[in-house]
């Protein structure tokens, strides 16, 4: 992926293609959001449908974030079955 930063140099940057591993940690992270993440406000400041359709796409940008700067562990438990 290439992006141009305001000096209008090129910065080109490589993301490792993300493991069977990575996504079991994604999808974890995603299913505990919807349980213990943030909730949705309500009354007047609440966005109604619109806000609970678009709910599910926040938590899993929320969870790959998450995924991207922690390690939950489950390579290390991966190896140790193995």
């Amino acid at each position: 992926m290439e992006r141009v930063l305001a000096a209008g140099i090129a910065c080109t940057t490589t993301r490792p293609k993300p493991s069977v591993v990575d996504g079991l940690e994604q999808a974890f992270l995603v299913e505990m959001l919807k349980l213990a993440g943030p909730g949705q406000p309500t009354g007047e400041f609440g966005g109604g449908i619109g806000e609970s359709q678009f709910a599910s796409l926040l938590n899993d940008t929320y969870a790959e974030a998450i995924a991207e700067r922690i390690d939950i562990g489950f390579q290390r438990r991966n190896e140790e079955i193995e």
